[in-house]
């Protein structure tokens, strides 16, 4: 955990981990009674050989001293972001298992999605307390679906970007009212990865992801940033410097700037960059 009083200097706040756990892709949230939370993903390896999965949850006062990682949900699944609304987080988790057994990567091959296995769709959970999470209904979403960030409207609706790495591999919008179970889909005309959006105090919405090049491009994937829309529009606008393996970025607003932080290794080694970005951009 890195902490900055002006986001030039950063210095290390607090160490979290967990023997023979590879707690990874850790993302932050703020729960209704104003502590931090990080919701990460616990994989066990051997080598390079995934053995198992089950996420973490750890919570803290004041950034520097953090519960013990605790298990949620179920061996498999990763719980990928939640983000708070209404007093309850909401997230989606997807199995990582079954999303590598022979049958989905036949699947993912031939762009066919078998119908009825819960494997094949997307779990969209709430929790009061972050910890013990309730199934609200499973997302009919084609195509290898898993990362998956939410965020609210001010009239309550939920908006949902996803990853999809089979079929066209494009991104799927959705947007869905409380109860959260009817939703409606859109393909974007991209592909993403990492994805992750935010709305701004303008009612505009921004999404950072990893953006992929077309077919039979010889440049690689790059970190950018793009306007969406709750139709389901997808427009990037602006490429960060980035390549190798990027993005997986984090948004906030601040002192009237889009605050921006991700990954990169275009310089030689993986190294973390935050840019501080001016919207509109025109």
């Amino acid at each position: 955990m890195l902490e900055s009083a002006d986001g030039d200097k950063w210095q290390s706040a607090a160490l979290i981990g967990e023997t023979g756990i590879d707690l990874r892709d850790p993302k932050l949230s703020i729960t209704p009674d104003d502590r931090l939370m990080i919701v990460a993903g616990g994989s066990v390896y051997e080598g390079k050989t995934l053995k198992g999965r089950q996420p973490r949850v750890t919570f803290s006062k004041n950034g520097r001293d953090w519960t013990p990682p605790q298990r949620v949900l179920e061996e498999g699944d990763w719980l990928w972001r939640v983000t708070w609304h209404g007093g309850k987080a909401y997230g989606i988790s997807y199995n990582a298992e079954e999303r590598t057994s022979p049958a989905a990567q036949e699947a993912a091959k031939t762009g066919k999605v078998q119908n009825g296995p819960a494997e094949w769709k997307l779990k969209l959970v709430s929790s009061s307390d972050g910890v013990k999470y309730d199934l609200v209904t499973h997302l009919d979403v084609p195509g290898h679906p898993n990362e998956t960030t939410l965020r609210f409207l001010p009239d309550g609706q939920m908006i949902a970007l996803v990853r999809r790495e089979g079929g066209s591999k494009l991104g799927w919008i959705g947007r869905s009212s409380s109860p959260y179970k009817e939703w409606k889909w859109v393909e974007t005309k991209h592909q993403v990865g990492g994805p992750n959006f935010i709305r701004l105090p303008d009612g505009s919405l921004w999404a950072a992801c990893r953006s992929y090049p077309p077919p039979g491009s010889n440049s690689g994937a790059k970190t950018a940033l793009a306007k969406m829309t709750a139709d389901g529009d997808y427009e990037p606008k602006l490429t960060f410097p980035s390549g190798g393996d990027t993005s997986y970025a984090g948004l906030v607003w601040h002192d009237g700037l889009l605050w921006m932080s991700y990954y990169s290794s275009h310089e030689g080694k993986t190294s973390i960059y935050l840019a501080k970005v001016k919207v509109p951009l025109e």
